[in-house]
């Protein structure tokens, strides 16, 4: 099967920025496509950014012209650059995989989350 490793989190104050790293390993030649989630307590999970094989983006309101997400399919590695980092960007960041299974069902692969923390 497939799966997800993140790294990267961390605390920074207001303006700050991070960089967050998802490696795949696995069944990692049936990836339609990947992206960045990220969910608070008592809240549901946030799609925030979005790649697909040939390299178009989508990203969330409440992140546009603040991050980017980008993939080196060579290492099997998913990345997002944040910056200008606000408070309200508090919250544990998921890294996600949307696979193809034998009879064309979608299937999804979550890694364990890391943590980021932006205080005021």
């Amino acid at each position: 099967q497939l799966q997800l490793v993140e790294s990267g989190g961390g605390s920074v104050q207001a303006g700050g920025s991070l960089r967050l790293a998802c490696e795949a390993s696995g069944n990692i030649f049936s990836i339609n496509s990947m992206g960045w989630y990220r969910q608070v307590p008592g809240k549901q999970r946030e799609l925030i950014a979005s790649i697909k094989s040939g390299g178009s983006a989508t990203y969330a309101d409440s992140v546009k012209g603040r991050f980017t997400i980008s993939r080196d399919n060579a290492k099997n590695s998913l990345y997002l650059q944040m910056n200008s980092l606000k408070p309200e960007d508090t919250a544990v960041y998921y890294c996600n995989a949307v696979s193809t299974g034998p009879l064309g069902n979608p299937m999804d692969s979550w890694g364990e989350g890391t943590l980021v923390t932006v205080s005021s």
